[in-house]
């Protein structure tokens, strides 16, 4: 007997979704103060459109998924120990929400923030 189960349709999740997962998951690093646009015309974008999440940008090929992550980071933080928190943290979140494969992070920091120490 041939018991397959054929698909009756596909499920397919839009950028915007992953953007959210991907914006959630860099808010959770330790060092890691917020996302920001890639640039002043990106960010022009995300002001007129709200459902864009700032900093990050999904292109999914093939079944697989590429994300940007533009971030600001703490002053006196090790940068690349939060950019690899980053990655890591972003992928497995990604992974484990879609069962999709994450085919690469690349983590962009846009700019360090200095507290005040008043």
């Amino acid at each position: 007997m041939d018991d397959k189960v054929q698909p009756k349709g596909k499920i397919e999740v839009a950028p915007a979704a992953i953007a959210s997962i991907v914006n959630e998951a860099v808010l959770t690093c330790y060092g890691v103060v917020g996302t920001v646009p890639r640039n002043f015309a990106t960010g022009l974008v995300d002001m007129l459109y709200a459902d864009r999440k700032r900093g990050v940008e999904v292109q999914v090929n093939n079944g697989e998924i590429i994300i940007d992550v533009f971030a600001v980071l703490q002053y006196g933080t090790r940068v690349s120990t939060v950019a690899e928190s980053i990655k890591h943290v972003v992928k497995y979140q990604v992974e484990k929400s879609l069962e999709m494969p994450v085919a690469a992070v690349n983590v962009h920091i846009q700019a360090l923030r200095v507290s005040d120490t008043d």
